[in-house]
């Protein structure tokens, strides 16, 4: 049986107004804009306001998409958020989305895979295009991690930032199938490298909790840094041989946006040249679920895509949790 093609027909993207830079970080732990510049590549992020919560964040980027796409919120059969900062524990953070879209009649769920969540949801999303269950289905990454970074952990702090990014998902014939081939893995044995210790049904919210701080991130760096190049590295590499497409074929490679020495190292293990690895963590930090989709808007706006040209995104996340997906225009 021949599957459903599926096209992603309009991105979109969103950060907040307010930008918190590596010199506003110094007056606020003990750190440096030589420090965080050098071992992470990261310059500047971007902080919602108080009253800006994650489904805010989300309805700027997926209006955009939509107008992008040239689809209405009516049109919209299905909305999935990627993200590990909801809005509430209940409901899901889709539902507050489809209110501020109006898109009344759309199924919602949200989905947590940590910074591994954009690639998740999109296929996702795919898998129920191409099983005849929707036609349109809007998906984004949207995360508002300063509500969960402890500001007073230098080896922390300076790293994420909060925004989104979207993408309107349609179906299309199968010669205009533009998702490929995506693969997603977890490693569950690796829980405790990068999590939030408190705020589940394991140790719910109490005085002592907040007194000692673990309603924040945590993170074990050196060791999620080995493992995150190995998983982006698995990932991306099972999509190339689904597909037969190798880095000489590929426009961008386009990986999470966490670190650049783990960026640089991936596209290094999987053979590509410099100039072909996309990269805009300076600007924005590590915003988890919302980097891919951010990343995937902002080479879309530069005009820098042909039809037919290839796209490799790829991602890790807190879990451990990874996925690569190959995009052709």
């Amino acid at each position: 049986m021949t599957l459903q093609g599926v096209k992603i027909s309009g991105t979109g993207s969103y950060v907040p107004e307010k930008v918190l830079t590596n010199h506003d970080l110094e007056k606020m732990v003990d750190t440096s804009d030589e420090w965080i510049s050098t071992r992470t590549g990261i310059q500047e992020r971007h902080i919602a306001a108080p009253d800006e919560p994650t489904s805010a964040l989300a309805y700027e980027a997926c209006k955009e998409a939509m107008e992008n796409a040239g689809v209405t919120s009516q049109n919209i059969q299905l909305i999935i958020v990627g993200t590990f900062t909801p809005d509430h524990p209940l409901p899901n953070t889709a539902c507050f989305l489809q209110r501020r879209l109006g898109a009344e009649g759309a199924a919602c769920f949200s989905l947590e895979a940590a910074c591994s969540g954009f690639i998740y949801a999109l296929q996702v999303a795919r898998s129920m295009i191409q099983a005849g269950q929707y036609d349109t289905v809007l998906v984004t990454g949207a995360e508002k991690l300063s509500s969960v970074t402890d500001w007073t952990d230098r080896g922390t702090c300076v790293l994420f930032g909060d925004g989104a990014g979207a993408a309107v998902l349609q179906s299309t014939t199968p010669e205009d199938n533009g998702i490929l081939s995506t693969h997603l893995g977890a490693d569950g044995n690796y829980t405790d490298l990068l999590h939030i210790p408190a705020g589940g049904t394991v140790r719910p919210v109490t005085e002592d909790v907040l007194k000692q701080r673990l309603n924040y991130m945590k993170m074990n760096g050196p060791e999620v840094f080995k493992l995150a190049v190995n998983s982006m590295a698995l990932a991306a590499k099972k999509v190339m041989e689904d597909t037969g497409i190798g880095p000489e074929q590929v426009r961008w490679l386009v990986p999470h946006q966490a670190n650049t020495r783990i960026i640089s190292a991936v596209g290094k293990r999987l053979g590509f040249d410099e100039e072909k690895v996309f990269v805009n963590l300076n600007k924005y930090g590590n915003t988890s679920a919302a980097t891919i989709p951010i990343a995937f808007d902002e080479i879309v706006k530069n005009d820098s895509l042909q039809k037919g040209d290839y796209i490799l995104l790829v991602a890790f996340g807190g879990g451990l949790t990874w996925g690569a997906s190959m995009i052709r225009w």
